[in-house]
């Protein structure tokens, strides 16, 4: 089964810019991939999700035209880009997949929940001045 490994996370003042980090090891990533976050006290929430086959992205409305999702399949790793950051980013973010596929359009648009096989440990995001 495959593991993940989030990285990247760190205090940042609003209008900052992050870029997280997923690391997957023991096997491969198959279907799909998606961003969560956490904020206290909110519902967990998928915030940017990609289809491995074809490489289509999707995002949620909050966050379209500041994050972006992108992989690097010689590093087995997949990436969060944020930019324009906001106080509302704050929350740990998760990176998940599943053994079997899932629709991305779906996962950002919706508030669950889901029952995906693979979480990582998540990496706390802050954004305060």
């Amino acid at each position: 089964q495959v593991h993940l490994k989030e990285s990247g996370g760190d205090l940042v003042q609003p209008g900052g810019s992050l870029r997280l980090s997923c690391a997957a090891s023991g096997g491969t990533l198959d279907y799909a991939i998606a961003w969560f976050r956490q904020a206290p006290g909110k519902q967990r929430e998928a915030v940017s999700c990609m289809h491995l086959s074809d490489g289509s992205t999707y995002h949620r409305d909050s966050v379209k035209g500041r994050f972006t999702i992108s992989r690097d399949n010689s590093k087995n790793t997949v990436y969060l880009q944020m930019n324009n950051l906001k106080p509302e980013d704050t929350a740990v973010h998760y990176c998940v997949t599943d053994e079997a596929p899932f629709p991305c359009q779906v996962v950002v648009s919706t508030a669950g929940p889901f029952h995906f096989t693979t979480w990582g440990q998540g990496t706390q995001v802050t954004v305060s001045s």
